[in-house]
């Protein structure tokens, strides 16, 4: 690297490295070492409150951490000798406690020094002085007087004050005067008045001037101004008071507010006007006040120097005054010393350019020394104010001052130059993510640090990023991406890196959809005390929250229970007159923000006339501009919306060319909306119509737009739903989905239809078709893979690439039959069949999987009458072993495999011949009962229908059942295998019994059949009940319902069909439950029974049956109807195999129970009853001789309370009559519920009548409460005492 570069290059590269992130310094890392750097300090002019300490901040970074020291007025302050001085610790800042001193001892010149061992930093010369508020000096102010319609100016005279003082005029109330074009203050506080009147006589004009830094107001002694009326001035023209006569100079400071007055005095007041002679007052920037007597410029540049004209005029004449404005500037930083990181051997130059007004002094100082005056350094020289450094060597790090001064103020700027060797590092945070919204700018940062400085080079997704239009590397090495769109988000990579190494570093750019509002608020116009509602719908980026806020007239909305805000919307309920107002919605995420304002008018509520909606009428105007190749804009104006307002509009579309006539509907927008931007297809000649929706409903069409021809293109899409299908063993057929017109986008559509063998190294075979949809290729291989191709071409070219689309040739049968076949027998009803796969290659197509096809050619105890037809299973092409179930027993069966594809099936295996053994027997057929006698009947029976073997006989049993479904004794009868009845003798009369019957053969008993029998009742035994005369007979108990048994018909059993897995099926109903029995030959982990009303919608109830043939339902409802299947389920619960369904009926809830009046214990019971009624009655008896009678029986049988009855009618039982023991009250007694008695209406009560009011009456109305006796009287009322209660206390207990 050459080290010996002229001074321009080194001033280059120095310009380069004082870039930061667009304009900022370069920044050093604080973990390396570095000379001082000054972070913080006070003000240069620090006026200080001299009631609070004084804090002169000092603060400053650098490494080693730098120490401070200070001078005043230019001489070392030693901060230590002065008990009122602290210096804070690890920093300059020093605070000076003025608590019982004077705060003038404090007031100079203050500067700050931070140094550390690489070099000294200055803070600038800080001046403190005391804020100040003297006292206005005493004066005797005498009397004014003038005459009417002369000026007057009240002079106020503040004294000096530090700062200055606010001034302003007020009377004795401490109310402002009133100041108007006439009366106006002036700049330096006086009251000037351009003519007097005689309303300006007062002795109250008092003139304050508050100090802000002590918050304290001076008042000058009150004015007297007393106007005469007897010489008025005269009316005149306008002479200037201020400033005085025809020309004056005013000097303002760059950067600072120029304010130019002039006060006229004339009559009639002169108004006052300005302009800036041979130029324009500066756009922006100026204003007029104090009833435009002061002009006011901000931000005053070196162009608004020159003359200003102030022009007063009145109608008696006119006046001016020419203001020459001086610019001065005092000094500012045209280049400003800045940081300089050199790695050693290394050339560099710092530059201090200052400019002012006058032209400013630079001087240069080392570590606070003056350079002139520091050590000789070989290697740093100064040109042209420029400080030049070559060759700089490790160890000549140091702080270079830089000051411009001149008369008006000056600068001083600190710029250290570090010399280290330093590898690059990235400073900003690695996998940073930067998030920017769509079409704005995104500025990735990629801040660095290396000495050496480090070279930037920027990657995104591992390719190179250079600097252009689409991307813009920035001085500072900040990637900008000036329009972002969301093909830009991504992985960006900077790399940092110098001749001592490379550092990297990756950050992520995410672009996100702008948030938009999609329904503004509309203007609405409502009515007092109704409900106002706006809108404010926003679409957004789903990543980014939304947060909404409402303003009203840019304020926030007032703190109102009737202010809702929504998550869209903003509903004002009981609307006032106050509400009115702009009303405006904010979208904000944390990228961007969206708005839209409405109005909202109150008005008076009124009788609202009947509205009468209609649909909107036609949209007018059609009209298309910004025409492109493939879009246009379409604007219309909205017909009137017949009070409705529009919803949306309806835009549709004539295609003239290829379908005309014919209306298709393109797009829908707003009803807030009257253009849309619609996207064209090539070659359509389009025209255009809109049609609008409100409520009520569509408009009528508007009336077509001009046509709209687009230039004809290649087609954009290729035709869909290709297909390739094989119909023959040797060829294929090619399908597709023909273009539409719309869709061919030009003149010549064709179809260019390519094919090629799978995996075969040969050319496409092409072929070009116009208007079909399908292709036949022949000569093809069978069941052979083919590529297909379908591509759209016009007159203008190929559309895009077509597709891949694989199918195959047609399928032939297969050629061969499985082989290998066996047949294993597992029992009478099962058998397990397997066999080889076969050969994949003579299958000549899809293998769809193997039939198995077996039938029962014949029992083996009986010729079937005819053949039974074959069953087939169906089984995948994996599978090569089968179940075959539901087979009969003691039957031979025959069976066959075959293969087959989609073509078909291919050959079958030979016939494999196979016999099941013996099973039980099915049950025997036509069970009855006949000759039923007192004591004898017969049970008749027919063979079981499918004897499954060799019948070796049967079992019957039988057993009494009375009416309580309680069985009798179980007795048993083995019987032979050639008979089919039996007698049974001995029986008992009027008894039910039931009998079970089963057939056997060598494998066991069959399903059992049930039948029920009653012999004949001994009609000795029957009585008939007595009835009494006049009382009608009850008809006589009928008898219990016998168990009904129900079987499938024809009732007995068959053979179940092959393939099935359940026999016959029988119930046995009772009153509410229901018991099912089956033959069932497969597995009996999965058997259930179902049921459900017979007509009902209501889903099948499911029970499980826990490895049984017979299961009891419960919980039937007596009279209904039921429909009961059995079902086999597989491991997914679905049904395999079930039963036919089988009707039963429970039969209607009858009494099971006898006659109660014929059995023994009710009549004893009865007896026990009127026994104990007659002992009570002789007991009653006695006492009523005992009590005698009182006169409020008789007036009891007078007033006969219905609730009080000695005796009921309908039962005859005693109602009123209570047990002494226990109180209980009799069947039929009314006696309420706490034990008293109803009092009567009369006036008589039991008070009246004893001593007590708790007594009770008699059966013949008798009171006998008191003569009860003590025990009575105890358990009656729990109370201990044998003394009855008195009437008093009958009364307190009451209370």
């Amino acid at each position: 690297m050459d080290r010996k570069r002229s001074c321009t290059l080194c001033g280059g590269a120095v310009m380069l490295l004082l870039l930061g992130h667009m304009t900022n310094a370069l920044e050093v890392p604080l973990d390396l070492p570095q000379p001082p750097t000054i972070t913080h300090q006070s003000p240069k002019d620090y006026i200080i409150d001299p009631r609070e300490n004084i804090i002169i901040h000092c603060e400053a970074k650098g490494k080693p951490h730098p120490s401070f020291s200070w001078t005043r007025n230019g001489t070392h302050f030693d901060v230590e000798k002065d008990s009122k001085v602290i210096m804070k610790p690890n920093s300059g800042t020093l605070v000076i406690d003025i608590s019982g001193e004077k705060a003038e001892a404090y007031e100079g010149v203050y500067q700050c020094i931070a140094r550390n061992e690489h070099g000294s930093a200055l803070s600038n010369n800080i001046v403190i002085r005391q804020s100040r508020s003297p006292l206005w000096s005493k004066e005797k102010v005498e009397p004014i007087t003038v005459q009417r319609g002369m000026s007057l100016v009240l002079q106020c005279r503040p004294p000096a004050g530090l700062p200055p003082p606010i001034i302003f005029w007020m009377d004795n109330n401490f109310q402002r005067l009133p100041q108007n074009s006439r009366v106006s203050q002036a700049l330096n506080g006086d009251l000037y008045f351009s003519n007097v009147l005689m309303d300006d006589n007062r002795n109250d004009y008092i003139c304050y001037a508050r100090f802000p830094h002590t918050q304290t107001i001076q008042q000058k002694q009150p004015i007297t101004v007393n106007v005469l009326d007897n010489s008025p001035s005269g009316e005149r023209a306008p002479t200037f008071m201020q400033p005085p006569g025809m020309h004056s100079t005013s000097m303002v400071l760059k950067g600072d507010t120029l304010q130019l007055e002039c006060i006229a005095d004339g009559l009639p007041t002169p108004d006052i006007s300005w302009s800036k002679v041979n130029g324009e007052l500066p756009s922006g920037r100026f204003s007029f006040h104090s009833f435009q007597k002061t002009l006011k410029i901000t931000e005053v540049t070196d162009a608004d120097g020159g003359d200003y004209r102030c022009l007063a005029r009145n109608r008696l004449g006119s006046n001016h005054h020419i203001i020459t404005v001086v610019v001065r500037a005092a000094p500012f930083w045209i280049s400003a010393p800045q940081n300089l990181i050199l790695a050693p051997k290394e050339s560099g130059m710092l530059t201090c350019r200052a400019d002012g007004n006058p032209k400013p002094t630079v001087t240069w100082s080392v570590n606070g020394i003056p350079i002139e005056n520091s050590h000789k350094d070989p290697s740093r020289k100064i040109e042209n104010g420029n400080i030049i450094l070559s060759d700089v060597q490790t160890g000549s790090s140091a702080v270079y001052q830089c000051n411009a001064s001149n008369e008006y103020g000056y600068l001083l700027g600190n710029a250290f130059v570090s010399v280290l060797a330093e590898p690059p590092r990235v400073l900003t945070p690695p996998n940073h993510v930067y998030s920017v919204i769509t079409n704005s700018r995104a500025l990735l940062d990629c801040a660095s640090f290396g000495s050496p400085l480090p070279k930037i080079t920027w990657f995104k997704n591992g390719q190179s990023v250079l600097d252009g239009d689409l991307y813009i590397i920035h001085k500072n090495n900040t990637l900008e991406i000036n329009v972002a769109r969301p093909v830009h988000s991504g992985k960006y990579t900077c790399i940092a890196s110098n001749s001592l190494g490379n550092k990297e570093n990756h950050v992520y750019l995410e672009v996100k959809e702008p948030t938009r509002i999609l329904r503004q608020p509309e203007y609405k116009v409502v009515q007092r005390n109704s409900v106002a509602e706006f809108e404010c719908k926003v679409k957004h980026d789903p990543t980014l929250i939304p947060s909404m806020i409402w303003l009203k007239d840019n304020m926030e909305l007032p703190d109102d229970s009737r202010f809702e805000v929504g998550s869209d919307s903003l509903t004002i309920r009981d609307v006032r007159e106050d509400d009115e107002g702009n009303y405006t919605c904010i979208r904000n995420t944390t990228l961007d923000q969206d708005s839209a304002s409405a109005m909202l008018t109150v008005v008076e509520a009124t009788p609202t006339p009947p509205i009468i909606m209609e649909q909107p009428d036609p949209p007018t105007d059609l009209e298309l501009t910004d025409q492109r190749e493939h879009s246009v804009r379409l604007t219309w104006t909205p017909g009137y919306e017949n009070n409705s307002p529009i919803q949306l509009f309806l835009i549709q579309y004539e295609d003239s060319l290829h379908k005309p006539g014919v209306w298709v509907n393109m797009t829908e927008v707003s009803g807030t909306r009257t253009t849309v931007n619609l996207e064209l297809s090539p070659y359509v000649y389009y025209s255009f119509r809109v049609l609008a929706l409100n409520e009520v409903g569509l408009s009528q069409p508007s009336a077509p737009s001009r046509q709209y021809r687009t230039n004809p293109a290649q087609p954009d899409v290729n035709p869909s739903d290709v297909e390739v299908i094989g119909t023959s063993p040797d060829s294929l057929t090619i399908t597709w989905k023909e273009l539409t017109g719309l869709e061919s986008n030009g003149p010549g559509l064709q179809y260019n239809v390519s094919w090629r063998q799978k995996d075969v190294d040969q050319q496409w075979n092409s072929l070009s078709l116009a208007n079909v949809s399908q292709y036949v290729v022949t000569g093809t291989p069978t069941f052979t893979p083919y590529e297909v191709t379908v591509q759209a071409v016009n007159d203008y070219g190929p559309g895009p690439t077509p597709e891949v689309v694989l199918g195959y040739s047609g399928e032939d049968l297969p050629t061969m039959a499985p082989e290998n076949v066996k047949v294993s027998v597992q029992n009478g009803t099962m058998a397990v069949v397997s066999w080889d796969a076969v050969p994949l290659s003579t299958v000549q197509g899809r293998l769809n999987g193997y039939k198995v096809s077996y039938w029962n050619l014949r029992s083996l105890h009986k010729q079937d009458p005819e053949p039974k037809k074959p069953q087939e299973l169906i089984f995948q092409e994996n599978e090569t072993e089968s179940l075959l179930l539901g087979l009969h027993p003691y039957s031979q069966y025959n069976l066959n495999i075959r293969a087959f594809n989609g073509k078909g099936d291919g050959p079958s295996s030979p016939n494999q011949i196979f016999e099941t053994p013996e099973g039980v027997p099915g049950p025997p057929a036509d069970l009855k009962v006949e000759n039923l006698n007192l004591d004898s009947l017969v049970v008749k029976w027919a063979p079981p229908v499918e004897y499954n073997g060799h019948l070796t006989g049967y079992l019957f049993k039988y057993q009494p059942i009375n009416t309580t479904d309680e069985l009798g004794p179980l007795k048993e009868l083995l019987l032979a295998a050639n008979e089919t009845s039996v007698t049974l003798d001995n029986l008992k009369h009027s008894t039910r019994y039931k009998f079970y019957l089963n057939a056997k053969t060598v494998k066991g008993y069959g399903p059992t059949v049930t039948e029920e029998g009653v012999t004949i009742m001994d009609e000795a035994l029957i009585r008939h009940p007595a009835v009494e005369a006049g009382k009608d007979s009850a008809p006589p108990t009928p008898p219990p319902t016998p168990p009904v048994t129900q079987f499938l018909q024809p009732p007995f059993h068959k053979a179940p069909p092959a393939g099935r897995m359940f026999g016959s099926v029988n119930s046995s109903v009772e009153e509410n439950h229901a018991v099912i029995s089956w033959e069932y030959s497969g597995p009996d982990r999965n058997v259930y029974v179902e049921y459900v009303v017979d007509n009902s919608k209501d889903p099948w109830k499911t029970e499980y049956v826990n490895g049984t043939r017979t299961y009891q339902i419960r919980g039937l409802k007596p009279g209904m109807s039921y429909r009961v299947r059995v079902v086999a389920k597989d491991h997914s619960d679905a049904t395999v195999h079930s039963t036919e369904e089988l009707l039963i009926t429970v039969p209607a809830m009858t009494s099971k129970q006898v006659d109660i009046a014929t059995q023994g214990w009710f009549i004893g019971l009865m007896c026990a009853i009127a026994l104990l009624i007659l002992v009570l009655l002789i007991v009653c008896f006695i006492k009523r001789n005992k009590g005698g009678k009182y006169p409020v029986k008789e007036k009891e049988d007078a007033h006969q309370d219905p609730e009080i009855q000695p005796m009921k009618d309908d039962d005859g039982t005693f109602g009123e009559y209570s047990d002494t023991e226990d109180h209980k009250p009799l069947k039929g007694s009314r006696t309420p519920s706490n034990g008293t008695v109803k009092k009567d209406d009369s006036d008589d009560s039991l008070v009246d009548y004893g001593e007590g009011g708790d007594g009770q009456f008699n059966e013949d109305g008798s009171f006998i409460g008191q003569y009860s006796g003590k025990k009575e009287k105890d358990t009656a009322e729990g109370n201990e005492s044998s003394e009855a209660p008195s009437p008093v206390n009958a009364m307190n207990s009451f209370v």
